[in-house]
């Protein structure tokens, strides 16, 4: 096995390229490249045995060995994966599957190397299973029979002339290994166990097969005569896969290895191959990452941006910062912080155990936020590294927590018995949750606004039926609102009916006055004011929610600013399935203001962001697809709804994995930039 180590390296002038070197650690040492690995090659996969040879699949190619064991001969060099090969009853044939066309097709190719020929040409997958006893057939499975959506595969035979597995399955689907007498027309199912009975193969008297009965897959016989069935392997860790029978013998792969199962002695011994292969996966190179982006955020100044690609963590530029994230490198996954500019890590967590995911920094920045996947949330100090458990849901995760602006309070939806959301408030000095919503609705991606007054949230309310053309039943598709919650309860609703009673003289000399007063004072300002502490009054909390007066959609996305907020808006055709992905338009940037009530696109054509924090400043992946950080105020030109110029971004491009970021309600992301100790930085182009 080979590890591969990540360095980040600039473009060109058009943006900052990521580029990824990757090295081979046990080529790193002179010596080494004189000696070929020890010991026989791991991940040979899907073999099949005949009297003297084994043949298996190896990095997408087939290769041949003695079943002795020794250096392994390649059989094929294309591009594709060649798969699931087996041999004719005479070892002199191979069958399988393989992609030289474009599509999985069935080929055969003479065992001792040659020109291959296709006997299958149907779009559908064609999974090679086998031969028949005299060698003129193949037998395959496929589902070319039904149309999608349906997926019934059904078993072929073509003329040499011319499954899907599940790992622990206990339902309904759990077939059973059965017998069909061809000339008596009988059906006969072998005892049938709770666990998963697959790979039937038939010698003699006896019916060879791999069952997860136990826990793990081992190989069981079952005999026809005294109809009792054997284990005849105990594997504790991991499972036997894609066994086949030879004339005298069963060859299968554990743990990467090959193995025989003899059948007479009934002793297993591992085939010590190795496959002296050119590597060309595990040669060194640079490789550019830009289309392997997943996820990503903005540094509350915009001076910098994190992000993260083939699982390494990359900044894009400044000099002070810290940059919280998960890794697995203990073998479980722990949140770590580390300067931006490269440093030691910190470990802040040691209780991994399930995977996790996150973090979020709190607006102080000495505390982040996470959640795992036993469906809890926590919060953790920076200094003291000691998790706090927040909440716990029987129903699904709690994936949307987001900080208060003073770092006391959280606020989050969490799923419960009926498939939807509530909205709840979690207060770190009493440590108690308190629900917010009622749980009549679907309520999610509650956030706070940066004057303490407000939660706002998203909500499933609206429910206009529209008829479908093909049946007759109605469809519900714009059903989201933006909700409002003040958190005081004499503070009055930003959405209250307006007055527009006409003011006397002297009232609108007043008004004057002050407005210039304001601008005075906005002038003077020339630092941040300290973050008060805000006051929830939670008897009653759930009667004081109110609309925001916005048309009903499809939303996601929802950040708040300082008396403003932003929300992505998804167009329904965006959802259909069987158009062009090329041609579907994307998702839609608003930012709503509150005192003015209005409403103003941003950007269109985008499947995620995030903002700086004053809101100013915003880092998003475009549809083209790359990553693009508008170094403008959103006064500007996006305000405006055009596109930003290319002098105003820094490019990334953007991973297919990020595409689902579009629909989800609440931006993930793995890596977190400190508020109070600066970010990466995208530098004007």
């Amino acid at each position: 096995m080979r590890t591969k180590h990540a360095r980040l390296f600039l473009g060109p002038a058009i943006g900052l390229a990521v580029l990824l070197g990757v090295y081979s650690s046990s080529r790193g040492q002179a010596a080494s490249t004189d000696q070929p690995p020890s010991g026989p090659t791991r991940l040979l996969r899907y073999a099949d045995i005949s009297k003297d040879k084994v043949v298996f699949s190896y990095a997408g190619d087939l290769w041949t060995a003695s079943r002795e064991g020794g250096a392994a001969r390649r059989l094929t060099t294309s591009p594709g994966d060649k798969l699931y090969p087996k041999f004719s009853p005479d070892g002199k044939w191979i069958a399988f599957t393989a992609e030289y066309d474009g599509n999985p097709d069935v080929y055969i190719i003479p065992a001792e190397g040659g020109e291959p020929k296709r006997l299958t040409f149907h779009p559908a997958a064609d999974i090679v299973l086998g031969w028949s006893p005299d060698g003129k057939n193949v037998l395959f499975r496929s589902d070319r029979a039904v149309a999608p959506p349906n997926r019934n595969t059904r078993l072929y035979l073509v003329s040499t002339q011319g499954g899907r597995t599940w790992k622990r399955y206990r339902g309904g689907w759990n077939l059973p290994i059965a017998i069909y007498d061809l000339k008596k027309n009988t059906y006969e199912e072998l005892p049938k166990s709770s666990g998963m009975d697959m790979f039937p193969m038939w010698h003699g008297n006896t019916i060879y097969f791999i069952s997860d009965r136990d826990g793990v897959m081992n190989l069981y016989s079952y005999d026809l005569a005294s109809k009792q069935t054997k284990k005849l392997t105990d594997y504790k860790e991991f499972d036997i896969k894609w066994p086949s029978l030879g004339p005298d013998a069963i060859v299968y792969e554990n743990d990467g290895l090959l193995y025989e199962f003899h059948l007479q002695s009934g002793k297993t011994r591992n085939i010590p191959i190795q496959v002296h292969a050119e590597d060309l996966e595990a040669r060194p190179e640079f490789k550019i990452v830009t289309q392997n982006i997943g996820s990503f955020a903005l540094s509350p100044s915009a001076a910098r941006a994190v992000l993260e690609a083939r699982g390494n963590i990359f900044t894009v530029p400044t000099e002070h910062g810290s940059i919280a994230y998960l890794s697995d490198k203990t073998g479980e996954y722990e949140l770590y912080t580390r300067p931006q500019m490269s440093g030691d890590a910190t470990r802040i967590t040691s209780d991994g155990g399930v995977y996790r995911y996150g973090p979020s920094w709190s607006p102080d920045s000495k505390k982040l936020l996470y959640w795992d996947k036993t469906q809890r949330l926590w919060y953790v100090g920076v200094d003291d590294k000691k998790p706090v458990l927040v909440d716990k849901s029987d129903y699904g995760d709690i994936r949307d927590a987001t900080w208060s602006p003073d770092s006391r309070w959280l606020t989050y939806s969490k799923p419960h018995r009926r498939g939807a959301n509530d909205v709840f408030l979690y207060s770190l000095e009493t440590k108690k949750p308190a629900q917010v919503s009622t749980g009549f609705y679907n309520d999610n991606n509650p956030v706070f606004d940066q004057n303490g007054k407000y939660l706002y949230f998203i909500s499933t309310r609206f429910f206009y039926p529209s008829v479908g053309q093909l049946d007759q039943r109605y469809n519900y598709y714009s059903t989201d609102g933006i909700f409002a919650v003040t958190l005081k309860s004499d503070e009055e609703s930003p959405f209250k009916p307006q007055s527009d009673e006409e003011k006397a003289a002297d009232e609108k000399k007043t008004d004057k006055k002050n407005d210039s007063d304001k601008k005075d004072e906005k002038k003077d300002e020339k630092k941040e004011e300290p973050v008060k502490p805000i006051q929830i009054d939670l008897d009653g909390i759930g009667t004081r929610v109110a609309p925001v007066p916005l048309p009903a959609a499809i939303l996601s996305g929802l950040a708040a600013r300082k008396d403003k907020f932003f929300y992505l808006t998804t167009p329904q055709e965006a959802r259909q399935f069987g158009t062009d992905d090329q041609q579907k338009p994307r998702n839609v940037l608003h930012v709503y203001d509150v005192t003015k009530r209005e409403d103003k696109v941003l950007l269109e054509g985008i499947d995620a962001y995030d903002l700086d924090k004053e809101g100013k400043k915003i880092i998003y992946q475009h549809d083209r697809p790359q990553l693009e950080a508008n170094r403008r105020s959103l006064r500007g030109a996006a305000a405006l709804g055009r596109p930003p110029q290319r002098s105003e971004l820094c490019h990334r491009r953007n991973d297919r994995r990020a595409k689902h970021l579009a629909h989800l309600r609440r931006r993930r992301r793995p890596a977190s930039v400190s508020p109070h100790r600066r970010g990466l930085a995208c530098r004007r182009l």
